[in-house]
């Protein structure tokens, strides 16, 4: 797949099943960090309000959802049951995203950015 221009062109190079999944976290992001900009980030869909929040991607089995070490940590016991590693979450196409959490880790992660940012201006 070449670098995608947006994240419109992204979504629209995967399945139409994998399509309405990867619209449907988009959509949740969005609604969760409203303030937060559409970037594509190494290939990637992202959202950046002053960094990085999250990024997700579309693969064969699953949707990757990218909250960085913090974003899993903090949710470590609510992501248990998902395949996941140090920055990642793999959920499954065959299964409902799980909406609630995503929006928790979201919201989580554009505070944790704000405290960040005004932390780097002091």
């Amino acid at each position: 797949m070449k670098k995608p221009v947006d994240v419109d062109e992204y979504i629209l190079g995967f399945p139409e099943e994998t399509q309405k999944l990867l619209e449907e976290i988009r959509a949740i992001i969005k609604k969760a960090a409203p303030k937060a900009e559409e970037v594509i980030s190494y290939s990637m869909p992202a959202f950046k309000q002053n960094g990085i929040l999250v990024y997700f991607a579309g693969y064969k089995n699953h949707i990757g959802f990218y909250p960085t070490s913090s974003g899993i940590l903090n949710f470590k016991e609510e992501l248990s049951n998902y395949k996941s590693s140090k920055g990642a979450v793999q959920f499954p196409l065959d299964k409902p995203l799980p909406l609630k959490l995503i929006t928790k880790i979201v919201k989580f992660r554009a505070v944790e950015d704000l405290k960040k940012s005004k932390t780097k201006k002091k």
